[in-house]
Order: C-alpha cells, then structure tokens, then sequence
C-alpha cells in the first residue's frame, strides 16, 4: 500500500564527502564553473538536494527552478548546506550572496546541466553496478514496469521501481510526486538501489525528464518506446507535439538497446531516432514478420487476458552485435509460450511484450516470466473490483490522455459488450489544456454517463474545470458535474444499482493514489480503488 508523499532527507551515511574543487574538475568544461569566494575550494560537500526542506548536514543546495526564493536558500544554510551551486546570473548571484553570505558556491553557466553532472560523481556512480530500464510512451508506462517488476522479483532478483505511483529502491518507499524526479533524488534512489543490494531499477521515463535534463547521463540498458499520442501540450509543458515526440525520442541516445513497438504512431520517425542506440529490437500486439516478440490468438477472461507469444531473436547476439543495425536474427526455430495475464484490458498485450522482451534481454526464463505475469498486480491500473452477482463491476485506472481512454473505452467495449458504461473522471490544473476536449470526446463516444469531479486541480478551479470538461461533451451524451469526488463515485454506484441490466463503472486518473493536488498542497484523500470496496461491500 503506497503512502502519501512526504520529503525524504538525503541520505549521506554511506557516501564520501567530495570537495568542490574536485566536484568541479569534473564537470564539463563547456559548463564554464567556477567556485566562489576563492579559498572555498576545499569545502567538503555529502549528497545534494534542490529542496531546502531535505537539507542535511553536508548537503550542495541547488537553486533552480521558476519558482525558486532567495529565503530556501537561507532555510538550506540553516539546514546545514555545506555549499550551492547556482546559475552564472550576476543578479541571481547577488541576491543568493545576500541570503548566504558566508556560505561558499559553485556558479556554472547551465545550472541544470551542471545538477546532472554533479549528482553520479556526488553519489559515487551508482550507475556501475546496476542494470538500468527505462520505459517511455504517452500511455502503458507504468503497468509495463510493474509487469517487469513482478517478472524479476518472481525470478527472485527484487528490482527498485521509480514511477508516477510508487518509489521503491530497497532504503525508501513512498507515493510518488513526479514520474521522473530531478536529478539530485534521482542519483540518490540509484545509489540506494545499491546500497540495499539490487541489481536492476526499472524506471518511467516522462517527457519532462527527457526535455529538462533530469535524465541526463543516466545509461540505459534497455530504453523502451511504447507508443507516442497528443498529450502534454501547453504552455508549461511542450508548447507543440513535434516538441513533445522529440523529447520522448532522446530516450534512445543514452540507451544501450532501443525497444520499439511496431504498433505505434510516428513509427519511421520512432525507428529513426532508434538508431542512436546500439541495437533495435521490436515487438508487435498481432502477427508481424518483422518482429522479434509478437503476439496473437488474444482472449479476454473478464478478469485478464491470455495469448501466444513467439519469440524471434537470437538473444546471445544482442551482446555480440556492436553497432546498430536491423534487428537480431534468430538461429533455429522460434521459442512459443503461452501467456496468462492477471490483469484485464486488450491493451495490456503491448505492456506485457514490453516486459516480456525487457526480461529475456535481462537473462529472465519464461518460467519466471509466466509467473510474474499471472500473480500481477498493478496499483491503480485496471483494478477489478464487482458485487458478488458481478452486475457492476469497477475499473480502476490511471488513464488520464486521448490515447489511453481510447483503449481503455474500446477495451471496454469489447471485452463487457451490453453493459452500460459510467465514467467518472476529471482534468488536472495547469497544465495539459488539451484533455479538457478530447477526454469528453473520446468517452462521449463510449459512456452512457460521464460525472465530472475533481482531479488534481492544483491552483485552478474544480467548477471551471469540470465546466470546460462539460462544454465539449458530445451532444446527446448525459453528464453530471459533482466537484467533490467522493460524491462522485457515490453517484456512479447509485445509477448502476438504479439500472436494470448490468453495469461497468470506470473511475479514471486517480487509480491508487491517496492525495489530491490543490493549490501548494496534497492533502490526503481516500482513492478511487478504497472507495469502490468500500461502496460496493456495503
């Protein structure tokens, strides 16, 4: 069960202390540094952090960001920061040199760079010892490494996680706050992967990470492209799609072998971008001569799916191959299995051939494979909870883009024909505009019923969310707006168990989680999957 989120101080107990002078040599050049007042050079530094909240003793405080303060650099000196490192604004310096006289810093000409740089060399390259995947794509990010979590730890080789539902690298676990977090937490979840004695992180890797160099110089074994739709544009984030598959496509500079799934959008310009990488290997959801893990003979249960998988690559020559080239052939007569997954939805098949083709480029044996599969729970995503007659039954999801409600919804249509479909879903503050039109778009053409509510509003307005939300509801579909989501999802029952027939209740985006974004806070909240037991057991 996740928690909510809550700062965790850097660790520094078994980290050596490095002196700036040190710390700067290695930096690039290009980054032009310097350390100031002179005499500091020496300055030993333990661990580093962008929030003033998580300084400890020892601690490089990094000043960063559209929101930063002068004052979190007071609150990081009072903390114990040993040093900072800031951006080589003369401005910006004065007022830091107000706010910290006495404390020593290190001044680079891209601050964001120069963090990323900083954090391996001050958590001592954790980056070493480890087997590092990294999963991107509009939609299946996290349910394709929880399913590759559920694989290694059936293979009994316990992988960290780091995504947008949980942090776990065998020292910390809590909820997450962002899909991919900046560098400084970064490095230090990898150097605690070590610490605890892991071998593998599996990680998301957002669009974010990728852009605003959170990810920077973090070497991938596997980097992993699901698909690509429209989704976070807006001012705040990618200002156009274009920016935004570009973004998602750097994942294959800094991986060893790029993973590509021959279903998605853009795939020339997917297989292009792939060739930073050394070698491409490929899966498909149906039947395809060109790819290495495809699938075929897909069943829905109800309650999962099963299919056929082949296997079409010779894995001993992923190692041996050293440029990129097409993908790995196969020596002998292709590998069949038979997969059983845990968990509902037609499109789970893509996530899980992510996972499959992770593992076995991993060294994991089918046995594992089909094991991690069949026992798999992913929080919050697709979560099944019904009346003991199962003429309602919930599902609960994360889908929160165009891309993902259009397989959920068609999903759902194929896999519970007849019922009568409630969603219940809303839009978050600040950010992605597009979802306000296309998420009505896309369930108007499905839902027999759409209920508005909250969903993370940050600093907007729940009712003026839901009011846009509403606005673009096709003609002829019935919505309802209740802000308050607990009430929500009560309503969705309450016309479920009104209907004659049977009945599919969808509570989407929040899945497991148990806060809400509003304003500066997040505040605690019962989740979605809490409140469909708790409803449907009464």
């Amino acid at each position: 069960m996740t928690t909510p989120f809550q700062p965790v101080p850097s660790h520094r107990s078994t980290l050596p202390a490095i002196a700036l002078a040190d710390l700067a040599s290695e930096l690039d050049s290009g980054l032009s540094s310097r350390i100031e007042p002179a005499g500091s050079e020496t300055v030993p530094v333990t661990g580093m952090t962008v929030d003033s909240r998580e300084v400890v003793p020892g601690n490089l405080f990094v000043c960063k960001g559209v929101g930063f303060k002068p004052a979190f650099l007071s609150s990081a000196a009072a903390g114990g920061a040993a040093a900072y490192l800031c951006e080589d604004d003369p401005e910006l310096v004065a007022e830091l040199e107000c706010a910290a006289p006495d404390l020593p810093r290190l001044v680079a000409s891209d601050v964001r760079a120069a963090m990323a740089q900083a954090a391996p060399i001050i958590y001592g390259h954790p980056e070493r010892d480890l087997d590092i995947v990294g999963i991107t794509g509009t939609k299946g990010k996290s349910t394709a490494a929880y399913m590759l979590k559920s694989i290694l730890s059936a293979a009994g080789d316990e992988p960290s996680i780091m995504g947008s539902i949980d942090t776990d690298d065998g020292v910390e676990r809590f909820e997450s706050h962002n899909t991919t977090p900046e560098a400084p937490e970064l490095w230090r979840h990898l150097h605690n992967t070590v610490q605890a004695g892991r071998r593998h992180m599996v990680m998301e890797v957002s669009s974010q990470g990728l852009k605003y160099d959170r990810m920077l110089g973090v070497p991938l074994r596997i980097g992993s492209f699901l698909n690509i739709g429209r989704d976070h544009i807006s001012g705040v984030e990618h200002p156009t799609f274009e920016d935004y598959l570009e973004s998602k496509l750097k994942i294959f500079a800094q991986s060893d072998i790029a993973l590509v799934n021959l279903a998605t959008d853009h795939l020339d310009e997917v297989l292009a971008a792939a060739q930073a990488s050394r070698t491409l290997v490929t899966f498909s959801p149906e039947p395809d001569e060109r790819a290495c893990f495809q699938a075929d003979h897909v069943i829905s249960t109800g309650v999962g799916l099963e299919f056929d998988l082949l296997e079409c690559i010779d894995l001993a020559e992923i190692d041996a191959q050293g440029s990129f080239g097409d993908s790995p052939s196969r020596k002998g007569e292709p590998v069949a299995e038979h997969i059983a997954l845990g968990i509902p939805g037609l499109f789970n098949v893509e996530n899980a051939l992510a996972a499959i083709a992770c593992a076995r480029l991993l060294g994991v044996s089918y046995d594992a494979i089909k094991h991690g599969l069949a026992h798999l729970r992913v929080p919050g995503r697709m979560e099944v909870v019904a009346t003991p007659d199962r003429r309602i039954i919930a599902l609960i999801d994360y889908a929160h883009n165009e891309l993902s409600y259009q397989a959920l919804f068609s999903s759902v249509e194929q896999e519970y024909p007849g019922r009568r479909i409630i969603a219940v879903f809303g839009a978050p503050g600040g950010k992605a505009q597009e979802r306000r039109e296309a998420l009505p778009r896309v369930a108007g053409a499905y839902a027999d019923l759409i209920i508005y509510t909250e969903e993370d509003p940050a600093h907007e307005r729940v009712e003026d969310i839901c009011d846009e939300l509403a606005a673009h509801t096709p003609a002829g579909v019935a919505y309802r707006i209740i802000c308050d989501r607990e009430q929500a999802v009560a309503a969705a029952f309450e016309d479920a168990r009104a209907h004659d027939g049977e009945s599919v209740v969808l509570l989407l985006a929040k899945g497991d989680e148990t806060r809400q974004h509003r304003g500066d806070e997040y505040p605690g909240v019962k989740s979605d999957l809490a409140l469909a037991r708790e409803i449907l057991a009464s």
